[in-house]
């Protein structure tokens, strides 16, 4: 893993932009920390423990087979499902349950899911196998193809010539097609990944991930201000595809970057339930979103009210993904990680690092929604209104809190020029200054953030 970014990268990417050649360098790296970690935990599972069960080794070894001969027969198809955001949360997770010596009944279950792995892998690269799976409970999930719903046990798989046949002990087998698209039956028990069109055209189809058991798993999704993951229906699926649809041009507004950024970073969406109370005080706009720095190219996200909203979605959520990729590569700072400072966005003490993150993402939210402002016919004046009001605010949440990165001794040098490219963007978006009227609420929003964040925190301190 290289740990060299050319200035000019550096600086764009400080900027909140990146061209091609800046972006697939992260991409490069997270991929290749993706297949170091898979490397790591197949050391870990064969180191002799006392008391792990010998067949535990002998079904390693098996699946591991199985995913090694779909890398050689397809390397590009095999990739696509090991590299898929949602195998990083399982790979971590299976990892320190290895490490950490957990019962084997934990350790069983972590590593029942790289048969599953290996067999989509197998399917997707167009081998001919045989296997044997456990549900977990009434689902079988194949990662990046889609789940069955089944008895709680042992499940057969076959697949060959563009058809899986998957058998339970009683009952029809499900015959499932797969094609290049994905995976498809008639049968009601199989559930298939959803799939949106991809951001640009010759692109790949980002994923609707409903289906992974580790698109939340580990992870306290409350702690971090987000609903909980949830299965869609129809009608949800096609009010995401409807918003989905207008995606593209709105993240256009905001500059070619904005689509280039979004076509070569996100590689699936999961969706979570509307923030709680969102329906009921009629809050139609009210939404929450996150990322998790061990799935590289996941957004989780509730349903945004339109296009416009999930395309700012997309940029703020993005810009963490790309930050959090940075930083692997280089570090950034060397703060501690004690949470004492004030954000504007957030009600609780940020660490200096949520704090470099919030303003990034921020300021890139405070660019798009002036692009927007500034844009073309395409906007109305509902739109140029509401897209000035976020702009305002965004800006002034950002100025807020760059005296304490500029000012901090701990940055790096690399953390330097970020922080120095941000102050740039910041300068420069007010050469485009909003109608007075936003300013004014935006810097007394943040004034008003402020005293109430003094208020809450010396009162839990005291």
């Amino acid at each position: 893993m290289t740990t060299a970014i050319p200035d000019r990268a550096l600086r764009e990417l400080g900027r909140t932009e990146g061209d091609t050649e800046a972006l697939d360098l992260l991409v490069r790296d997270q991929n290749t920390r993706r297949l170091v970690l898979l490397r790591a935990l197949l050391d870990a599972a064969t180191e002799p423990v006392t008391g792990r069960p010998p067949d535990l080794l002998d079904r390693l070894r098996e699946d591991w087979a199985l995913l090694t001969a779909a890398e050689r027969a397809d390397r590009a198809a095999a990739r696509a499902v090991v590299l898929h955001p949602l195998v990083g949360p399982w790979a971590e997770r299976c990892l320190n349950a290895l490490t950490a010596d957990a019962p084997v009944q934990e350790v069983r279950a972590h590593l029942g899911h790289l048969g599953a792995l290996a067999a989509a892998a197998a399917i997707r690269a167009g081998l001919s196998f045989a296997t044997r799976l456990t549900a977990r409970g009434t689902v079988l999930h194949l990662p990046t193809l889609g789940a069955v719903r089944v008895n709680p046990g042992t499940v057969g798989l076959a697949a060959g010539d563009g058809a899986l046949r998957i058998c339970e002990e009683h009952g029809p087998a499900v015959l499932v097609r797969v094609d290049s698209e994905g995976a498809s039956s008639l049968d009601p028990r199989w559930l298939p990944v959803h799939a949106l069109p991809a951001v640009l055209p010759g692109g790949s189809p980002v994923p609707l991930d409903d289906l992974d058991p580790y698109r939340a798993a580990g992870d306290s999704l409350e702690h971090h201000g987000l609903s909980g993951v949830v299965q869609l229906d129809d009608a949800a699926r096609k009010a995401w595809t409807e918003s989905w649809s207008g995606v593209e041009p709105m993240l256009g507004i905001g500059g070619d970057h904005r689509r280039a950024e979004a076509a070569t970073l996100l590689r699936c969406l999961v969706p979570l339930a509307a923030p709680p109370g969102s329906a009921a005080s009629g809050e139609e706009a009210a939404h929450c979103s996150g990322t998790r720095r061990e799935a590289f190219g996941a957004v989780l996200s509730s349903r945004p009210a339109g296009a416009a909203h999930l395309a700012a979605t997309l940029v703020h959520e993005l810009q963490h993904t790309k930050l959090a990729a940075l930083s692997a590569l280089v570090p950034l700072h060397h703060e501690d990680t004690a949470p004492r400072h004030f954000a504007p966005w957030r009600p609780d003490p940020r660490p200096f690092d949520g704090l470099l993150q919030g303003a990034y993402s921020h300021i890139a939210l405070a660019d798009y929604w002036q692009r927007f402002a500034l844009g073309s016919e395409r906007v109305t004046y509902t739109q140029r209104d509401l897209a000035w009001s976020e702009h305002a605010r965004r800006r002034e949440q950002v100025g807020a809190v760059l005296p304490v990165l500029a000012g901090s001794g701990a940055l790096t040098s690399e953390g330097r020029v970020i922080v120095n490219e941000m102050i740039t963007l910041y300068h420069r978006l007010a050469d485009w200054p909003p109608p007075m009227g936003h300013v004014a609420r935006a810097r007394a929003y943040v004034s008003t953030a402020r005293v109430i964040w003094q208020q809450r925190n010396h009162s839990e301190r005291a």
